[in-house]
């Protein structure tokens, strides 16, 4: 049976969110999603102003590539639905904010960040996926569930686990909607449930 969208004040929450299982599976994927895909990460405007602001506490981490992109062609890009998202380098799949140690990919930002070097976690587009954020005509969110095939492993760990989507993203949650949304968020999970 299909599930209609939860609303929470002007956010509409697909129930997938609240129903299905996730949680990363870094040991699988080694943080393909930086390295993969169409597009950058989407960014929000004051996360443009963030990257440049940020830069020197994370430019050590990154490859020469990745600051040599960043360098010439600056902090971000419009990408082809016209929104702001993360530069790629050359080859148009790997983030320019990439550090790679070994065969794991991970995030410059949110290493820098991790060692108390900066204050800016990492773009929210990247902290609450597999959660996509999208701006209606009508003013409202719409937050709804992304599938993409190399986290197919943290789908299948997030059920042998018994998290749901919604409560492996509980920090990026609280952090871009606020604590009462999110207790929302979760006593609707809870009725759903029952």
């Amino acid at each position: 049976m299909r599930q209609l969208p939860i609303l929470i004040g002007d956010i509409l929450v697909s129930s997938e969110i609240l129903l299905e299982y996730f949680c990363c599976d870094y040991e699988s994927c080694r943080g393909a999603c930086c390295i993969e895909g169409e597009g950058g990460a989407p960014l929000l405007r004051k996360e443009c102003a963030l990257l440049k602001r940020n830069y020197p506490h994370y430019k050590v981490f990154m490859s020469e590539a990745g600051r040599t992109e960043v360098e010439k062609g600056g902090f971000f890009r419009i990408g082809a639905d016209g929104d702001f998202e993360t530069p790629l380098l050359g080859n148009g799949e790997e983030c320019a904010y990439t550090l790679f140690e070994g065969e794991n990919c991970l995030c410059a930002i949110e290493r820098a960040h991790s060692l108390g070097k900066s204050p800016f976690v990492k773009p929210i587009s990247c902290r609450l996926y597999p959660i996509r954020a999208s701006r209606l005509s009508n003013g409202m969110t719409a937050l709804n569930l992304h599938r993409w095939d190399i986290c197919a492993c943290a789908f299948e760990k997030g059920r042998r686990e018994g998290v749901r989507v919604y409560q492996f993203l509980r920090k990026p949650l609280v952090d871009a909607y606020g604590e009462e949304f999110y207790s929302q968020l979760s006593a609707a999970a809870e009725m759903m449930a029952k």
